[in-house]
């Protein structure tokens, strides 16, 4: 059902990103992958991509907390390509830190990147859809965004706020054929969450270990193609938020 189509991955040079856009291939779909800061590994997905699955596979920089580079990104996207049919809103941001030390920099950096940036790129991907007559956004949440966590009240409350985004576009583009859907992570052993071996919510987790990138990418592509599934957040966490 993914073969042909034409994915959005931000956030796609690392971790969950790489592990979606190299799933989303071997079903046969093309990548447009964007990243913000290391091109190189980005156009190394891409060359994996093409190389083990034979599909088109570009790298794109774009800011994605950035509404214009958004819409530029979007457009050079649709030139290239010619359609989107899926969209994977996986960039995100860490700044943590105690409620009463945290930055007002380090807040609004986490809820421009993690919140407003799949907005913007929501925003920008829905003309193409329209056009398409189909579309699947998935968004990378959390299950902070789901139970909060000390230390991080700005990535809980940009993932919190991504699941209401979710169930609102869900909604509203529904009748156009659109689904929307999230998936929420608990700890996957990324380079994000490296250096946390001793947090005490790990022997929270019902299943005993950290996820895989991989499994959450399975999760993508199965929303990416469950075409009676829309403003569903589906947990990826061992249990841990059950």
């Amino acid at each position: 059902m993914l073969k042909g189509k034409t994915a959005i991955v931000t956030g796609a040079s690392r971790g969950i990103g790489r592990a979606i856009a190299l799933e989303l291939a071997s079903q046969g779909t093309n990548i447009a992958a964007i990243c913000v800061g290391n091109s190189a590994s980005a156009e190394k997905v891409c060359m994996e991509c093409r190389e083990q699955f034979g599909v088109r596979a570009q790298a794109y920089r774009c800011d994605v907390s950035s509404y214009g580079e958004a819409k530029e990104v979007t457009a050079q996207i649709r030139k290239e390509f010619g359609t989107v049919q899926i969209l994977v809103n996986n960039a995100g941001i860490t700044r943590d830190g105690l409620l009463a030390m945290m930055k007002e920099e380090d807040f609004d950096a986490v809820l421009n990147t993690n919140l407003k940036g799949a907005f913007n790129m929501i925003r920008h991907c829905t003309g193409l859809f329209l056009r398409a007559k189909e579309g699947c956004i998935v968004n990378i949440t959390s299950v902070v965004g789901m139970m909060g966590n000390a230390g991080q009240c700005n990535y809980a409350a940009s993932k919190a706020g991504l699941i209401g985004l979710t169930k609102s576009v869900a909604r509203e583009l529904a009748p156009k054929g659109i689904r929307c859907n999230a998936i929420a992570p608990g700890f996957i052993a990324t380079d994000m969450t490296r250096g946390q071996g001793e947090n005490p919510m790990l022997a929270q987790i019902p299943l005993g270990r950290m996820g895989a990138p991989e499994e959450v990418a399975q999760a993508a592509a199965f929303l990416a193609q469950a075409a009676y599934i829309t403003g569903e957040v589906l947990r990826v966490d061992g249990g841990i938020a059950m």
